[in-house]
């Protein structure tokens, strides 16, 4: 019997388990081991054999009896060879020999006996039992099985409590009815499982314990089962009967016999089972948590009763370790189906290929973590289910040799297995995947900038046949390694180029590289002199000697010793094929990146062919921002995108690197982009650098191309990787240290991590600990990353999802929450074709077999939603996420108004809409097409159909409008956005729609647009939301000019004359903060580098681009900061090629509110386009370059509402403005009636008139509108119209319609403005004009668009008797009866001093919001900025500036630990040679460790620096540093123990811009040694234990 109490048959061999070697089983075997029924038929066995002793404890006992059996019976042959060679070795070897052949004697015995026993039994059965010898086929226990009526099939109730039982078969009696009959029935329909004779005394047991005295003497004991059935027996209610304490599934058996004997109450059976069920489910729960402790602890208790193996057995938590594993090694037979069952706990020792593995009941596969060479297992799919469990490594004991599990197999291969396909490694109820590879460091950030060829200033090559004759030249600067001066001189034909030859070298400074490469001939005319200056100048031995055609080429430093240079020669030969001559040397940077310069030349078959190379030498190293010891040579990683593609992303394999630091790799190869490794202007741009490689490998199999039905069209790659499977009801998974490639299949759910259906999978479904994907790399895949599929409380945590094909992050029908996304990798997100949103144009509009009828997709509306977050539920969070790259979208919170797919129906329509946010910290989106963030739009959720012919899941329209507890009558729950980084987005850095969103500590860089805030609707639709952003940063064209290439749309010119890269195109125009509708809020905002070029407008606010939508005067801006490269404040755009006409609605209306004067200089004032004369007044202020106008005054909404207008458009005048009506068009074009929302300016009248034919009926809503304010309103009709007119009040969320009042005429227009506050109206016949005052009754808070009472209206009915059409404007006013004089205000109290609370508080947005930045500025100086009249260098930290106006070096020392100015200091080197030593001193003695060091220079124009230079290795220089006569040098060096990676040093020449550097420094890194320890203020940190937290 095995150690978990199960029967063993003695002679049993634990190998692979084929369908071959399983025949040989006797039925012994334990009968949970699940073998195919056509080979393994079932036989009845009709005796108990070993139940009978134990029947007591079934009944009892919670666990069940496990009889003790020594491990050794488990071992494999090979395991007995090898002991019985060391036998042999000696007299004590002879000893333990001997003791081992006693043991075996006994063994034998024991196997003998069994046998003997065995045939008995065989014999005793005769022919009741057919091909005996083979084991009983048993199902899964899937309680969800039971029928109502509770009958099942026992089988799968209780598979970890089986016994094999038998016993004689009884001959049947002459009664033709009894209990063995009923029995015997109840066992043809697999009802029962133990023997007739067990049960009946069981069912005796439960009938005494539960009837006591009170069970009629006729009735007990039952009759033996071949005894006849007492009809006359009282029927028992068998609600007495499960109060008993007896196992749930003896129980079960009782009360299913009772009820087939007729002995229980009808009207409580149902009932009674129902409570039988409950136990049974309650039970599996128990079961399955304890299937893993159970066999550990029968083994261990065997070992202490058998303590000569005690010493031998160490528990070490590592699952390979567990001493009753058995080793196996099954070698490669890929027909081969291995199944695991129970009491079978393999250990894999070697590679493999099998056909299949299932592993249940109890079955255990574990890697062995000391193989002899790296295990490669090869299937076609592994299937954990019931109790079965895969170990790889532990997560208290991480896998750390190398382990592969390679899927094989084409869609067009096999049968699918049902629930999971092909190709997987499935989980099913009850399974256990433990998964736990080495603990590497997930991803990290750059720390320096890596450039493309991996220079400051990039790589250099050139390469020429014809048109290169003569000597070619390159100038190039030792310090950073930049090609400043490239020149040709043909000195072959013209005498003068030796001359400008010689001209161009002596300008040179000394200390400068140069190269020289002869193209076709250079000799001929190349005068004496030119050859001694080049072998002065750079010790050439060779140019004097030049001849014709020969090869020629030199790399030297000018001034240097003949040791510098390096040159090579070739002569000419006839067959005009030289040899290349080559000059190559090694050089280093001020910052120590090692490059070389090459120079060549060489004729080839009679072509001359010349060139040069500027190139890192030594490999290319990597500074990252954390210590990345764990990644090793040979791993592999990707650098993400830092532009504007997602394309730029590259990936390298590590090389070997002993001088690295701990924050330090070496890569193989040179990147062909600019990924930025540094915080630019504020926002953080730092390439994210992710590990692709885990010792944990699970992988597809590929073919070389793609075939059969894999959509060839779309894809030239075999796209049918493997997938992990895990469904309902598993028992434990926990992955984490595994790697990911070629999975997933362009098949509706089979993707590379998929938790289907998996309902909670966290405490609150019984999960401790918790089930989480932990530092898991996904690459190269083919569709998605994680898709977490109706499934809750799931830890997605430092995962890496790279180059997939779909939604990468992927939460599926809208009922998912809970999950926590906690710093995950996203990037190079491609589309898929599986769903609508997953697919790009050309896909939309080819997959159509989902549409109704003809219906073409709309690409733009109805696909192309690509995102890497795809969250279609809000109570889900987000901590530390960055989404670097996709076709569409970085992360997108998309609304399911009802579930979807297997999920239909678990929450109310619209309850995702009302949802609150979850938890959103500290993510990042960047390089993506459309936007960075999205919030907003959601997904047809029904069929297509005739009304709707789009497929489901398109993206459709739908709105964010969370409630406290998803409730719309409760109050709003604000969704805070905080800690948003958005940079290099083509359209949109973020996008919302909705209500209440505030964003917070947010940047937003280089996007075509920043922020779009749209509301949660207008009204009358909602009762009023608003959007807020504050302490942000907005930046509209970074330093970071990117890099062209990698699929990059756009390059041009940037506002300095720079070429960079730009979004979506060359005229687009950029706008930091757009607003949409409204209600919006900016505050405490900076805006900078917003600066307009001739083809492109450049604003830091602006409006929605043809906007036919309302906008609300409540937006407004405050305490916002528009740094001085802000050359646009505010753009209201012009006709032309992005605006349309504009001349829509939208466009119209234009307007927000600056509270105090932060915009526009005057506080309390509105901006609105200049334009739209319902606003302006006289005194108002125009500004021609915005647009716009700047008014004074009180503004409101008025919303007018006309139904069955025929979509007439309104023309609104203000009496001030009569030859100046405003046309608005409405936004309800052909629906039954039309809305208009003009913003009005308060306490002035308007006449309103339509193009056509008067509405009958008009609904006026004055909105925004405080009690006591008023407007008058003039409407056209024609003569002889009669009115009615009603107010009220409306309760839109309740209907409920109150205080209805009855407008009367009046006689005269000036009783009407007598008595605003009066239900009157006054009917101009002459002129055709209903005259009415609005004024608002009620008093309104906030941003609602009414009163808590309600939304005041007027309802105007007319009854038209004439058809003609009104046209009254100029009759109106031609009558003088205006509205009453307003008070119109000019502008004044303008913002005199600076606002010093204005702008966002934060120095830096950055990713790492817990550590502290400085911001440091260096401007120098050289004797060409002085003549222009500059008088200042300056140095800046933060805003503590420092001018310097005298000539020489500036040194400024900042705390590296505190960020506190130390010390300033000024050389004068104009006069005083002897400073060398004083410069010197100051760097060695006065600065201390743990400094940061920023050095500017003004007019280097007396004592040359150059002497001076070593000293400045001790702030970081790699090597000492030339300084230039005349001119600049900027320095941010640091003295310390370890050097940075944030050191910058710039030495220009006389000629070259003046050295200027701005950099973010961070502070108490932990690289500086500052004393004490750091303490970090870790919020994320806090967020996710508190999320973590059970409680």
């Amino acid at each position: 019997m095995t150690a978990d109490g199960n029967l063993l048959r003695p002679s049993y061999r634990l190998e692979m388990q084929t369908d071959e070697n399983l025949k040989s089983q006797s039925a012994l075997e334990d009968i949970s081991t699940d073998y195919t029924a056509e080979k393994f038929p079932q036989c009845r066995i009709s005796r108990a054999l070993h139940l009978l002793p134990f029947w007591k404890d079934l009944l009892l006992q919670n666990n069940p009896p496990a009889l003790q059996a020594t491990p050794r019976l488990f071992a494999s042959e090979n395991h007995l060879l090898e002991k019985r060679r060391r036998a042999f070795g000696g007299p004590e070897s002879t000893r333990e020999f001997t003791l081992h052949l006693l043991y075996f004697a006994v063994f034998a015995l024991v196997v003998l006996g069994l046998l003997h026993w065995d045939g008995k039994i065989q014999l005793s059965q005769g022919k009741g039992c057919k091909d005996y010898d083979q084991s009983i086929r048993t199902s899964p226990w899937n309680v969800s099985l039971l029928p109502r009526d509770g009958t099942a099939d026992l089988s799968d109730i209780y598979p970890h409590y089986k016994r094999v039982a038998r016993s004689a078969r009884p001959r049947k009696g002459k009664q033709e009815i009894s209990l063995l009959t009923t029995y015997q029935s109840m066992k043809k329909v697999k009802e029962m499982l133990l023997p007739c004779d067990i049960l009946v005394k069981i069912t005796n047991y439960v009938l005494r314990k539960a009837s006591g005295k009170t069970l009629p003497l006729d009735f007990f004991p039952l009759a033996t089962c071949d005894q006849k059935r007492n009809y006359q027996i009282t029927q028992i209610n068998p609600l007495n009967l499960v109060k008993v304490k007896i196992k749930p599934q003896l129980l079960y058996q009782v009360l299913l016999f009772l009820k087939r004997l007729g002995l229980l109450v009808d009207r409580h059976q149902a009932k009674s089972f129902s409570i039988v069920k409950k136990l049974l489910v309650n039970k599996q729960k128990k079961i399955l948590e304890k299937t893993v402790k159970n066999q550990n602890k029968h083994v261990l208790k065997w070992l202490k009763v058998n303590r000569t193996h005690r010493k031998s057995f160490k528990p070490a938590g590592c699952p390979d370790k567990d001493a009753y594993l058995l080793p196996w090694n099954p070698g490669h037979h890929e027909s081969k189906k291995v199944k695991i069952g129970r009491g079978m706990f393999l250990r894999l020792e070697s590679s493999a290929s099998v056909h299949s593995i299932i592993i249940e009941n109890g079955g255990k596969l574990v890697f062995t973590d000391t193989p002899i060479s790296p295990i490669t297992l090869r299937t076609r799919y592994i299937l954990i289910r019931n109790g079965g469990a895969l170990h790889i490594g532990a997560e208290k004991c991480p896998y750390n040799s190398t382990a592969v599990i390679t899927l094989f197999g084409k869609s067009t291969d096999e049968p699918n297995v049902e629930h999971f396909g092909k190709k997987f490694i499935g989980v099913d109820k009850g399974g256990i995947l433990e998964l736990h590879g080495r603990k590497n460091l997930s991803w990290t950030f750059l720390a320096r900038t890596l450039y493309p060829g991996g220079l400051p200033y990039g790589g250099y090559r050139f390469e020429k046949h014809w048109g290169s004759r003569g000597i070619n030249v390159r100038v190039i600067d030792q310090g950073t390694a930049t090609v400043l001066a490239a020149d040709r001189f043909d000195t072959h034909l013209w005498a003068n180029e030796s001359r400008r030859l010689q001209e161009f070298l002596r300008c040179q400074p000394k200390g400068r590289i140069v190269a020289m490469a002869v193209g076709d001939s250079a000799a001929r005319s190349l005068t004496v002199p030119a050859r001694q200056d080049i072998s002065e100048l750079l010790g050439s031995e060779q140019a004097r000697h030049l001849g014709y055609r020969q090869p020629w080429a030199i790399v030297g430093v000018l001034g240097a010793s003949v040791s510098f240079v390096v040159e090579d020669k070739r002569l000419y030969q006839p067959n005009g094929s030289t040899g290349m001559a080559i000059a190559r040397r090694d050089f280093q940077t001020y910052e120590g990146i090692h490059f070389t310069v090459t120079a060549f030349s060489e004729w080839v078959q009679g072509v001359p062919h010349c060139g040069f190379r500027v190139e890192v030498s030594k490999g290319v190293i990597l500074d990252l921002m954390d210590d990345a010891t764990s990644w090793l040579p040979g791993d592999q990683i990707v650098i993400a995108s830092t532009d504007y593609s997602m394309y730029q992303a590259e990936d390298f394999n590590l090389l070997p690197c002993p001088k690295c630091k701990v924050n330090q790799v070496k890569i193989d190869g040179k990147p062909r982009y600019l990924h930025m490794g540094e915080v630019i202007d504020g926002i953080d741009m730092r390439a994210e650098v992710g590990l692709l490689t885990r010792n944990i490998l699970i992988k597809g199999e590929m073919e070389d191309s793609c075939y059969g039905q894999n959509f060839c069209h779309f894809f030239n790659y075999d796209t049918f990787g493997g997938q992990i499977r895990i469904q309902r009801n598993f028992a434990s998974v926990h992955l984490s240290g595994i790697e990911l490639t070629n999975m997933g299949q362009q098949i509706l759910g089979s993707y590379p991590v998929h938790f289907h259906l998996a309902g909670d999978v966290d405490q609150k479904g019984g999960y401790d600990p918790p089930t989480y994907v932990d530092n898991v790399a996904i690459h190269h895949c083919f569709s998605r990353c994680v898709a977490i599929h109706a499934t809750n409380g799931l830890l997605v945590k430092d995962t890496i999802g790279y180059d997939t094909l779909g939604h990468c992050f992927f939460l599926e029908d809208g009922v998912e929450q809970r999950n926590i996304l906690y710093h995950n990798l996203g990037l190079l997100t491609k589309a898929g074709t599986i769903l609508p949103s997953d697919r790009n144009e050309i896909m939309c509009v080819s997959i159509r077999n989902q549409v109704y009828g003809n219906y073409i997709p709309v690409p733009s509306t109805d696909c192309m939603a690509v995102t890497t977050f795809w969250i279609s539920n809000p109570n889900n969070h987000l901590i530390n996420n960055a989404a670097a790259g996709a076709q569409d979208v970085g992360i997108w919170f998309i609304f399911h108004r009802a579930p979807t797919g297997q999920s239909v129906g678990q929450y109310p329509e619209g309850q995702s809409e009302f949802t609150p946010l979850g938890m959103f910290y500290n993510n990042r989106a960047h390089s993506n097409i459309k936007a960075g963030l999205f919030i907003g739009n959601g997904v047809k959720t029904t069929k297509s159909n005739a009304d709707n012919p789009r497929e489901v899941l398109t993206v459709d329209f739908a709105r964010f409008r969370p409630h406290q507890n998803a409730d719309p009558r409760k109050p709003r729950v604000p969704a805070i956005i905080d800690g948003l980084v958005t940079f290099k987005n083509n359209d949109h850095g973020a996008w919302a729609r909705g209500g209440d969103i505030i964003f917070r500590n947010s940047g937003f860089s280089d996007n075509g647009i920043g922020l779009t805030l749209a509301s949660d609707g207008t009204f009358p639709t909602d009762e009023g939301s608003s959007l807020e952003v504050t302490k942000s940063v907005f930046v509209g064209e970074s330093i970071n000019v990117g890099c062209n290439g990698g699929q990059n749309r756009y390059w041009g010119k940037g506002a300095h004359g720079e070429y960079r890269t730009l979004p979506r195109n060359r005229t687009f125009p950029i706008r930091g903060f757009q607003i949409y509708d409204g209600p919006v809020r900016l505050t405490q905002c900076t805006f900078r580098k917003y600066i307009p070029v001739h083809e492109r407008y450049s604003s830091a606010l602006a409006f929605f681009m043809r906007n036919a939508w309302q906008i609300s005067p409540q937006n407004n801006v405050s305490q916002v900061k528009l740094e001085r490269s802000v050359n646009l404040e505010v753009f209201f755009g012009k006709p032309g090629q992005w605006f349309g006409t504009n001349l829509l609605d939208g466009d119209w209306t234009s307007i927000f509110h600056d509270l105090d004067g932060s915009v526009t200089g005057f506080p309390d004032t509105f901006v609105a386009r200049a334009d739209n004369y319902l606003v302006r007044h006289p005194g108002c202020l125009s500004v021609p370059r915005w647009n716009g106008v700047i008014c004074s005054g009180k503004y409101a909404q008025l919303y007018v509402q006309a139904w069955r207008s025929e979509n007439l458009s309104l023309l609104i005048t203000k009496d001030l403005y009569p030859n100046h009506p405003l046309k608005l068009q409405g936004v309800n074009r052909r629906a039954p009636y039309q809305q208009y929302q003009p913003v009005v300016m308060l306490e002035q009248s308007y006449t309103l008139r339509w193009n056509g034919r008067t509405p009958e009926q008009v609904v006026l809503y004055p909105i925004n509108f405080n009690r006591g304010d008023w407007i008058q309103i003039g409407l056209c009709y024609p003569k002889g119209t009669v009115f009615k007119i009603m107010s009220d009040i409306n309760q839109r969320p309740s209907g409920r319609v109150h205080s209805v009042k009855r407008y009367k005429a009046t006689s005269s227009f000036n009783i009407l403005q007598k008595n605003p506050d009066k239900s009157l109206y006054y009917f101009d016949s002459n002129s055709g004009i209903l005259f009415i005052i609005l004024q608002a009754k009620c008093a309104r808070k906030g941003h609602s668009y009414c009163s808590k009472h309600g939304c005041e209206r007027v309802k105007i009915s007319a009854h038209v008797t004439s058809w003609e059409t009104s046209d009254c404007l100029q009759k109106g006013y031609s009558k003088k009866h205006t509205s009453v004089p307003a008070r119109l205000l000019a502008l004044t109290g303008r913002v005199a001093a600076p606002c010093s609370a204005c702008g966002a508080p934060q120095v830096a947005i950055t990713s790492d919001p817990y550590r502290t930045y400085i911001r440091v500025q260096i401007q120098s100086q050289s004797r060409g900025d002085i003549q222009n009249g500059h008088k200042f260098a300056f140095i800046k930290v933060n805003d503590d500036v420092f001018l310097f106006e005298k000539p020489g070096l500036f040194f400024v020392i900042v705390d590296a630990c505190s960020g506190d100015i130390l010390s300033r200091q000024h050389f004068d080197t104009a006069h005083a040679p002897q400073v060398a030593d004083a410069i010197a001193k100051y760097i060695q003695a006065t600065i201390r460790d743990r400094s940061i060091a920023l050095v500017c220079s003004r007019d280097n124009s007396g004592w040359p620096l150059t002497y001076v230079s070593p000293a400045f290795l001790r702030l970081g220089a790699a090597k000492p540093i030339e300084f230039f006569m005349e001119g600049s040098f900027a320095m941010l060096g640091f003295k310390g123990r370890l050097k940075p990676a944030w050191i910058k040093i710039i030495s220009h020449d006389v000629g070259q811009l003046a050295a200027s550097l701005q950099y973010y420094v961070p502070l108490k890194l932990s690289e500086y040694g500052c004393s004490g320890k750091v303490k970090e203020n870790r919020r994320d940190l806090k967020l996710f234990q508190e999320l973590m937290s059970p409680n």
